[in-house]
């Protein structure tokens, strides 16, 4: 009988989403043996700094790979969002499973955003919903916080903020949707690249691992993710950009929304691209060119992988 490691990072929310998988393998695959390891990466020791001012790209994820590539877990489970788009050598994305709603929500003591009174404070620690809230709702105070998703949720329970912007995909798997205030619109809030989306790492050697999770791969996923990872890319950006993209498959074809801002001048810069789902990666390349001749560049900073 196999015997599958899997490394996870020790927050409620990422062992939640570790033991989806599991149970999922272990349905498919009753014969194997399976145990989760618990792993502390950068981003949840250090709980101080706010994520855009961080040194590298992939704080929630290196840990992790380095375990993978000493031999002490055979498969890592990521939010997809949290991945740099450079693969380390020797990895690879044994599978993408089917995300879940990629949208921001709005969780707030009472109502939506355009119920909110001005000057009411509102919690992020993503750049990226900063400034896209900053220019929705101008008038509103932005609050830069940081935390798993109790502890933000906590802030708004005790006052310290009116309302708090996550992921739907985290409090849909937490079972909390019913504390949803209200699902942002796309069109103000676009989300991260990947959000939504678990990314399953193994080695790229180990061909037992990715046969065994080849079942839990979702194409279309894969290729609005796909897109939308090639778009980042593209920009060279990383967590210190406010960058924004979201792949949408409808049939054979895809279309892919991206967003750049500048968190200083609030500058916002929208597009979009189209094609076929099979050129995922060449439709995400397309749309980077497409906003750097737009002048993206001016605002992107590029991040380079520590």
């Amino acid at each position: 009988m196999r015997k599958l490691v899997i490394g996870s990072r020790a927050s409620k929310l990422a062992l939640l989403q570790t033991e989806l998988v599991v149970a999922q393998i272990k349905q498919t695959n009753p014969d194997v043996e399976v145990s989760i390891r618990e792993i502390v990466t950068r981003g949840d020791s250090d709980k101080q700094t706010r994520l855009d001012r961080m040194p590298s790209v992939g704080v929630f994820v290196k840990e992790l790979e380095e375990a993978l590539l000493a031999g002490r877990i055979d498969l890592a489970v990521h939010s997809l969002k949290d991945m740099s788009t450079d693969i380390p050598q020797g990895l690879s994305l044994a599978a993408i499973t089917k995300r879940e709603d990629p949208r921001d929500v709005l969780v707030a003591k009472a109502g939506g955003l355009s119920e909110m009174a001005p000057g009411a404070k509102i919690g992020t620690g993503s750049l990226r919903r900063a400034v896209q809230l900053a220019r929705y709702r101008p008038d509103l105070e932005v609050c830069s916080i940081r935390g798993n998703v109790d502890t933000r949720l906590g802030k708004v329970t005790s006052g310290e903020v009116d309302g708090v912007i996550l992921a739907a995909a985290a409090m849909i798997r937490m079972g909390w949707a019913n504390k949803i205030s209200q699902y942002l619109p796309p069109e103000h809030f676009l989300p991260a690249a990947g959000q939504g989306a678990l990314a399953l790492e193994a080695r790229i050697d180990d061909d037992e691992v990715a046969e065994l999770m080849a079942f839990l791969n979702h194409l279309p996923t894969r290729q609005s993710v796909t897109a939308e990872r090639a778009f980042l890319k593209g920009l060279g950006g990383g967590c210190r950009a406010a960058i924004a993209a979201l792949g949408t498959v409808n049939g054979a074809t895809l279309k892919l929304e991206g967003m750049v801002a500048d968190a200083e001048s609030k500058k916002v810069l929208s597009a979009r691209e189209e094609g076929s789902a099979t050129t995922a990666e060449e439709i995400g390349t397309r749309l980077a060119e497409k906003m750097l001749a737009m002048g993206a560049s001016e605002f992107v900073t590029e991040l380079k992988r520590e």
